[in-house]
Order: structure tokens, then C-alpha cells, then sequence
């Protein structure tokens, strides 16, 4: 399956162009990533990213004996298609991607994006119906095949992140093959702690919150799922939630840019929601009744990672940070909350950011940003990378 890239992507690469380290990338998504092996199909989901490095992923792919697909998008194409949608169009879209993720044991998406806001003028009802139509298609690949996600570096990520173009690609092709191994083995006692952990409380300017994660158990994230990676998550448990969370990073969702984000929260439900933009914020928590519960909890400590570019796959993974997720719950640590919604946002605990503790069972875990007990602190920044 294959359909042809549209034009005016403006990558003009050929395959005999393609920047040496594209072959190394694709290594890492199909071996370390996915584990491809003979006989497995792979769907290559590839959105505003260059001609070059798909043909890399389909070389890497048959190197290991398995079964391309390719699926080419255009962010601009995908607006148009999502203004003026239907339930409908949105049944018939979930239809024919169901059916094809079914016959996937892998799945690799390279997510590029000229413009991080191309859908922000999109109405809120039609961005929330599709979400919930097209729901079934995002649970099966989560919770059915071998999956990871990536973002692909151009110049509107770059001065996402306040770089020349040079400068972040440089730096995107070092997080991206940074020696995931290695943080694999360093999660593991968090991994433990997380999973044997009751109660959870989270302290830092205009932040006080507390909650429950027992019996939800813990997963650790390094490389795996995402690239890049560096992160361990559990869940609260669903009605435990009780106090209030300031994120103090930019967060983008469905192409709109949201500031200073609070959440009041009461045996487990977002009471109170404010931001830069309340009303759009409300709009995306009034999708369903899950999205005002939290279905993850996770820290973040990729030690190349500091500071927020408004890309989620980046900022949840900043060293010393947090992300607190209003929606879904994954199948692995689940809470039983179910949303169209999976919203993660970040609070960054490094001083510089205004500090902030992490408690399990009143034993300090992490102080602005570093790891306090022993068997934790390979994952601090010095000693992980």
C-alpha cells in the first residue's frame, strides 16, 4: 500500500541525497524500536518529511526481512480535510484505518509539521467528533502493535526551540540515537518504586497536589515508544486527584497554543481549568466526560532535553520534569478513564524553572529536578548522559 507524497512539501531530497545520518535514524526506529523481524508488516505513517528518509525506512524495514507500507501525508492537506468533516467522512476514515492497522505488527510515524499550528482555526466540535470516531484506530495501535513516534527537525521546530536550523538538527539527530540501552538499565529501580508507591504529592510555586497511584503499576519509556525518549509513567488513581497544578511550559493542542495552564482538581475532576485561553480550554475538557480526569502521571529525565519547545514528544521528556495528563489512561497502567483526549502538559521542577519536590509514600524522591536517593540518581542528567 502506498499513496504518493503531495506536492509542495518542499523537501526536494533524492534518495542517493539523503543525509548520512537518516540511515542510522532508521536503524534505531526499525531495530531498537520496533524489533522488526522477518514476515512482520510495518506501516511507515509519514507526515511532512522528506522523500529521502522514507526510502530509508523501507530499506532498513527488508533489510530485516519485513513488509513496508507506506502512508505519505501533508499537514495543509489534513486541515482541509478536518474544516469541513462529518461523521460520516470521519466513520469511513475510521473504517479503512482500522482495517489496515490490523494488518500491522508495527507501526513507525515521522511526524513533520511546517506550521505547529496549521489546525488552530479548525472548529472545536469537529476536531473533538473526529477525535472520538477515530478513537478505536489510536487504541488498537497503542495496545496491539509494535510502535513508536517521532517528530521530524525543519525550521518552524527550530525556532520553536530558539535554534538556527543547523544548530537543532545537530541536536535532534543526537537525542534521537543517544544510547537508549543505557537509560533502559538506569529506569529500572524507578520503574520499582513507582509500581510499589501509594501516595504521590507534588509541591512547587502555586502547585500543591496529591493522589493515589496503588495497584497502577509503572512503565518505563527509552526508545521504545517514543524517539526521543526518557520517561517512567504510572496513572492516578481515578477519584484521588485532590489539590492544584500549575504547568509552567507553552502547550499546544489541536493547533491551538495555551500559557500558564491551571487545574483545580476534586476527588479526581478538573473543577477549574484557566489559561491564556479559558474558553478554547474548556471547549477541549468539555469533550467527554473522561477528558476532565487524568489518565497518566509521568517524570521526565532525557538529559538533552531542557528547555520547551511547545512539541510535546520533546517537552514531556525534559530533564527534571513532570507531565500530569488530563484524558485516556493506557491499557498498561489504566484508571479505567476512557476520553477522545490524551492531553499531556508539563511542569518543569529544575530551579531555574522555580524548583519543586516529588514525594512517594513521604519519601522525597526528586528535588528541583535531581533524583534523591541512591539507586535514582544514574538518571540525573551528569551521570545519564
Amino acid at each position: 500500500f502506498f499513496v504518493q507524497r503531495s506536492a509542495g512539501c518542499g523537501n526536494c531530497c533524492r534518495s542517493d541525497m539523503a543525509d548520512p545520518r537518516y540511515k542510522k535514524l532508521a536503524e534505531v526506529l526499525t531495530g531498537y524500536s520496533t524489533v522488526l523481524k522477518k514476515g512482520d508488516t510495518v506501516l511507515f505513517d509519514i507526515t511532512d518529511t522528506p522523500e529521502a528518509f522514507a526510502v530509508e525506512l523501507v530499506r532498513a524495514a527488508r533489510r530485516r526481512g519485513a513488509i513496508p507500507l507506506v502512508e505519505t501525508r501533508s499537514g495543509r492537506v489534513g486541515r482541509e480535510m478536518l474544516m469541513n468533516t462529518s461523521e460520516q467522512h470521519a466513520k469511513t476514515v475510521r473504517d479503512i484505518e482500522l482495517n489496515r492497522m490490523k494488518k500491522c505488527d508495527a507501526y513507525v510515524a515521522v511526524r513533520g509539521s511546517h506550521n505547529a499550528t496549521e489546525n488552530s482555526d479548525i472548529p472545536s466540535n469537529n476536531l473533538s467528533m473526529y477525535s472520538r470516531t477515530l478513537r478505536p484506530v489510536l487504541n488498537y495501535r497503542v495496545n496491539k502493535t509494535r510502535w513508536v513516534v517521532i517528530r521530524w527537525p525543519n525550521g518552524a521546530m527550530a525556532q520553536g526551540a530558539g535554534m538556527s536550523t543547523e544548530a537543532f538538527e545537530d541536536f535532534f539527530f543526537q537525542v534521537c540515537t543517544m544510547d537508549y540501552a543505557k537509560m533502559a538499565k538506569a529506569q529500572k529501580p524507578l520503574i520499582r518504586r513507582m509500581a510499589k508507591a501509594d501516595k504521590v504529592r507534588i509541591t512547587s510555586p502555586g502547585t500543591d497536589l496529591s493522589f493515589s497511584i496503588k495497584g497502577l503499576g509503572a512503565v518505563g519509556c527509552a526508545g521504545d515508544r517514543n524517539i526521543p525518549d526518557g520517561e517512567v509513567f504510572s496513572c492516578p488513581v481515578k477519584k484521588s486527584v485532590n489539590g492544584v497544578l500549575q504547568y509552567n511550559t507553552p502547550t499546544l493542542y489541536a493547533g491551538t497554543r495555551f500559557e500558564n495552564v491551571r487545574l483545580e482538581f476534586e476527588n479526581g475532576k478538573i473543577v477549574d481549568a484557566t489559561a491564556s485561553d479559558t474558553k478554547r480550554l474548556n471547549e477541549i475538557f468539555d469533550t467527554d466526560p473522561g477528558a476532565r480526569y487524568i489518565g497518566e502521571f509521568s517524570l521526565g529525565f532525557n538529559p538533552y532535553i531542557k528547555e520547551p519547545m511547545c512539541d510535546i514528544l520533546f517537552d514531556e521528556k525534559i530533564a527534571g520534569s513532570l507531565h500530569f495528563t488530563p484524558g485516556q489512561a493506557y491499557e498498561e497502567c489504566d484508571n479505567g478513564n476512557r476520553s477522545a483526549v490524551h492531553w499531556d502538559m508539563v511542569l518543569i521542577q529544575r530551579p531555574e524553572y522555580g524548583g519543586g519536590e516529588v514525594w512517594f509514600d513521604d519519601e522525597l524522591i526528586r528535588k528541583n529536578g535531581q533524583f534523591v536517593p541512591k539507586d535514582l540518581k544514574p538518571l540525573n542528567p551528569s551521570r545519564l548522559k
